[in-house]
């Protein structure tokens, strides 16, 4: 029986563990980096060892750190999570050799399913249905392809290649990026089905020979291959869900499988599916299977892994679960990562974390709470907002309205895309496939409407005007700007996403009633220098009532809350329409160094991996000038006009901090493109 488990992983599967461990009675330890020493998944551990390093390679993925903590701390038991060490054989076999218990299949099984081409072949034999697959180029001439990483999945590593002209590049790509997320570079090659599903069916199998299907899946909405929207259970036919469970029984059974395992197909429009990898471990989705099941996966886990058979009887899947990843993230700019302090993190109606939810409700199972920091060295991911309802619509209501009230203040964050994907018709409808995000570029739309952004910047306004009365050693009791001669309005101007600002000017009479107020905005640096404001149509506003957090408005003739977080000069305001992110811009700005014009700037912290250019390198627009490496991903910065390389401050390896110079474009046209002039023409 386990006594200590050791966790070796981080973030929200750590502390989804560690729930189960803390019900049970198991004893936890954590392992952590030097810049995870603050998160919450170590002070929720009885224990914790430290990994001296940042990066994943200096910490998570070194089996010999792993293994001194474990011998350190007493553990007698090891959890993989997922990601990192989850399914590496070698790791699986280490920590077995050390004679503590692995909690997940046997080392054999790991290294079967983790070479993807030698699975396809063992599976193939057991009547699994497969895709052509091919481990080089040559001889490839039926596209769309995608390059898939062989030792990892969640997104790492995988390219689709349309065409013949861009297969070396994306497979010398994915195998960089496996290669830092995985520590192994090798990729293959897989015909690429248009429109397809991503179905998947949970598999448990016991030391007793037994191997269940616990239900299935559906994670079709994806972003660079990652999903980021999944539901239990696929909407399907029913005879299309009892051959998925039989081919995924048949995939166990065919390699002795042991513990939680995931077999993943892609499903093409006619019905047909396909094998596509099995995930030797608990994925990151389980816990829409736990919600239509009442099981803990984790529980069974360490059940399994002490040598018990599974339940005789295993509960039938009832309702409907949809799970969303919240991650620190711009999916409008390129799905950019995001870092910073997250100021504020609360989700409204939650009725449980990491399991034991009461049905119907809200799950939130988190790696961060208010106050973590969010660096580069791992995954986007933040947390997972998991609603369980008796149908599917009433899932869908319940985690969209949750999400789009959440207070999410300091990072950016893909929850209005998540919230626009759950409330769009064709997600309604079904109508869904791993291209989804390709066909609908409305749900990369904020959710609040740019007409909307001047009442939002009026609240924060109206709170800080509230918030200086409220702190007054004098005449508090006075309306903020009050004169006994009306002049001239108060003024406040903030900077809002995009670099464009926006000015509220508004005046409050005697009785601090709102007498007047308008707004305009600008472009704060576009290419021709600022913008002229342009006045904006106003609604009809009356002021109900302000404090330093909370401001109620009459907008005509409907009551708006808005709650105001202040941090410094950055403002949040949470409303009625959506979020807005303000930064109050001081009236009387210190100056500052200019960058030199046509500078691209890091967007976030990383490393330069390679320059594609040199200085004095004629460019045209869109063409790669270097690839910055962050949160495990390669992010390809563009030359945004035609030009010439003026200079490349950082050279390949070479790290940078947000706002860094990373190139400069001259953009001044060449000798040769000016029009030549004609002498016959009077100059005068």
């Amino acid at each position: 029986m386990i006594r200590k488990l050791l966790v070796a992983n981080r973030g929200e599967i750590a502390r989804r563990v560690f729930a189960t461990c803390r019900a049970l009675g198991v004893e936890t330890v954590a392992v952590h980096s030097d810049a995870d020493a603050a998160e919450p998944f170590v002070g929720e551990a009885d224990q914790a060892v430290r990994l001296p390093g940042a990066t994943p390679a200096e910490t998570y993925l070194r089996i010999e750190k792993i293994l001194d903590a474990a011998r350190r701390s007493g553990a007698d038991a090891v959890h993989p999570g997922y990601g990192f060490l989850a399914e590496n054989a070698e790791f699986a076999a280490a920590v077995t050799d050390a004679g503590l218990t692995w909690v997940g299949p046997p080392a054999k099984v790991i290294a079967a399913m983790g070479d993807k081409l030698a699975a396809k072949a063992m599976l193939a034999e057991a009547g699994v249905p497969m895709l052509p697959s091919w481990t080089d180029t040559d001889g490839i001439s039926d596209f769309p392809v995608l390059v898939k990483a062989s030792a990892g999945g969640g997104g790492r590593g995988m390219r689709i290649v349309r065409d013949a002209a861009g297969l070396a590049e994306a497979v010398a790509s994915a195998r960089r990026e496996a290669a830092a997320a995985f520590g192994d570079g090798t990729v293959f090659i897989e015909r690429y089905v248009e429109c397809g599903r991503h179905v998947e069916v949970q598999i448990f199998g016991d030391a007793h020979g037994r191997v269940v299907a616990l239900g299935d899946r559906e994670c079709s909405i994806q972003r660079r291959h990652q999903k980021i929207v999944e539901e239990a259970p696929a909407v399907v036919p029913e005879q299309v869900r009892t051959a998925l469970h039989e081919a995924a029984v048949a995939a166990g059974r065919a390699v002795d499988y042991l513990g939680a395992g995931t077999v993943e197909f892609l499903l093409a429009p006619g019905g047909e599916f396909f094998f596509l990898e099995m995930n030797t471990r608990l994925q990151v989705e389980h816990p829409v299977t736990e919600l239509c099941t009442g099981l803990d996966l984790v529980g069974l886990q360490l059940l399994v892994a002490e040598g018990e058979p599974l339940p005789a009887t295993l509960p039938v899947s009832t309702g409907h679960a949809i799970e969303v990843r919240l991650c620190a993230e711009d999916a409008g700019a390129g799905w950019r990562p995001a870092t910073g302090t997250l100021h504020r993190f609360t989700v409204p109606a939650v009725a449980a974390e990491f399991g034991g939810l009461t049905r119907p409700g809200l799950r939130l199972d988190s790696g961060v709470v208010a106050g973590s920091v969010v660096g580069v060295h791992y995954d986007s991911m933040l947390a997972k907002l998991i609603a369980w309802g008796r149908t599917r619509a009433e899932a869908t209501r319940l985690l969209s309205t949750a999400l789009a009230r959440a207070e999410l203040h300091g990072v950016t964050t893909n929850r209005d895309l998540l919230v626009r994907v759950l409330r769009s018709p064709a997600f309604a409808a079904v109508e869904i496939d791993t291209g989804f995000l390709d066909r609908h570029a409305e749900v990369f739309a904020a959710l609040l409407p740019t007409d909307r952004l001047p009442l939002a910047a009026l609240a924060a306004a109206l709170a800080a005007a509230a918030q200086r009365r409220a702190t007054a050693p004098v005449l508090a009791g006075l309306p903020s700007g009050w004169r006994n001669v009306p002049a001239v309005p108060q003024v406040a101007r903030f900077a809002v996403t995009g670099g464009d600002e926006i000015e509220v000017r508004y005046r409050l009479d005697r009785a601090g009633r709102l007498a007047e107020w308008s707004s305009t905005s600008a472009a704060s640096d576009s290419a021709d220098g600022p913008e002229a404001p342009e006045p904006a149509v106003e609604p009809s506003v009356a002021l109900v009532a302000a404090t330093p957090d909370r401001v109620v408005l009459d907008v005509d003739g409907v009551r708006c809350a808005y709650r105001v977080h202040r941090v410094g000069s950055a403002v949040f305001v949470d409303g009625p329409d959506g979020a807005a992110s303000l930064a109050e811009l001081p009236r009387l700005p210190l100056p500052t160094a200019e960058v030199a014009a046509g500078s691209l700037l890091a967007p976030l912290p990383g490393a330069v991996t390679r320059v594609h250019v040199q200085v004095g390198q004629r460019v045209a627009a869109g063409e790669p000038l270097l690839t910055l490496e962050a949160m495990k991903l390669e992010h390809p910065v563009l030359a945004p006009t035609d030009g010439v390389v003026a200079e490349l401050p950082v050279p390949a390896g070479g790290q940078v901090q947000t706002g860094a110079v990373l190139a400069v474009i001259d953009s001044s046209p060449a000798p040769g493109d000016l029009e030549p002039s004609n002498p016959e023409e009077d100059p005068r």
